[in-house]
């Protein structure tokens, strides 16, 4: 709770005041919050995530008066230290999800990293409020 709600949000409280009118938020949430795709051992998790999602459409709305851009970006399965570098010891997890992913691998943190960057430039500037998913098409079987 402190770290995957709280933080973000007394964080965002701390800088709005320095926060230039016209600016952009982005809130990093998982793809764990979709109904089609729960996992045992991952509720409270998801709870946070989810309620971090709720809380960027708000901050949208509440923001909008100074023309803030609030948007979250729900990264998929991607490789980074999580859980203690699980991934690197359990590689057979990878390939179970690469299978289940439209696009046919794994995510790569510069794949999360791009699309932060994206919805945050002006080339969204007319975006706010929205949730997007990136996870190279997670729980779609793969291209064939």
């Amino acid at each position: 709770m402190r770290v995957l709600f709280k933080g973000p949000y007394f964080l965002t409280q701390a800088l709005l005041p320095v926060l230039a009118d016209g600016g952009a938020i982005v809130n990093v949430t998982s793809n764990s919050i979709f109904q089609n795709g729960p996992a045992s051992g991952f509720s409270a998790y998801a709870s946070m995530k989810g309620g971090l999602t709720v809380l960027t459409r708000y901050m949208a709305k509440e923001f909008s008066r100074r023309r803030i851009r609030v948007n979250s970006v729900a990264p998929g399965a991607t490789r980074t230290r999580i859980g203690d570098d699980a991934y690197d010891k359990h590689p057979e997890a990878i390939q179970q999800i690469v299978g289940t992913t439209a696009l046919g691998r794994f995510g790569e943190a510069n794949d999360v990293g791009a699309a932060i960057t994206a919805v945050l430039s002006d080339d969204f500037r007319w975006v706010t409020g929205q949730h997007i998913e990136v996870s190279g098409g997670a729980r779609m079987s793969a291209a064939s």
